[in-house]
């Protein structure tokens, strides 16, 4: 007997929840170990210097934070909102840095600051539309069936 869609749904919102948490605890974590050169990375970018003081520590806290609240049932589908939300909200940095600014200073930490700007671009829309599935998913299952 094979698996159900019911089953594979399961099985791949566990996958993506898995990978959400991985993501932003290594992010966050990576920033951690060398907070100095982010918070300063942060300080060079010409949206963000004004506020590198509170965005260096609000980013981890938030990555963090979603991160554990992807962990619980009762609380994933807000974390979800909350990982696709950071994640439109990082890709959206990107892409006016890339188009509007001669400096683009890089404040991922760990491997990301290996990517490209486009490479990077391509895996952020990669896990927001890894984000909307899983959305999509979760949010099913709080449908009344009738």
């Amino acid at each position: 007997m094979g698996l159900s869609f019911k089953h594979i749904k399961k099985y791949l919102v566990d996958l993506f929840i898995f990978l959400f948490i991985l993501l932003f605890v290594y992010a966050a974590v990576s920033k951690l170990v060398d907070y100095e050169t982010f918070e300063n990375q942060l300080g060079q970018s010409p949206l963000l210097s004004a506020f590198a003081g509170w965005v260096a520590p609000g980013v981890i806290i938030i990555e963090l934070l979603i991160a554990l609240l992807l962990i619980f049932e009762r609380t994933r589908l807000i974390a979800l909102f909350g990982f696709y939300s950071m994640m439109v909200l990082f890709t959206t940095y990107i892409i006016i840095i890339l188009n509007f600014t001669d400096f683009i200073p890089c404040s991922c930490g760990g491997v990301l600051e290996q990517l490209s700007w486009t490479e990077h671009l391509v895996f952020n829309v990669g896990f927001m539309g890894l984000g909307v599935v899983g959305i999509f998913i979760q949010s099913s299952k709080f449908k009344v069936q009738g």
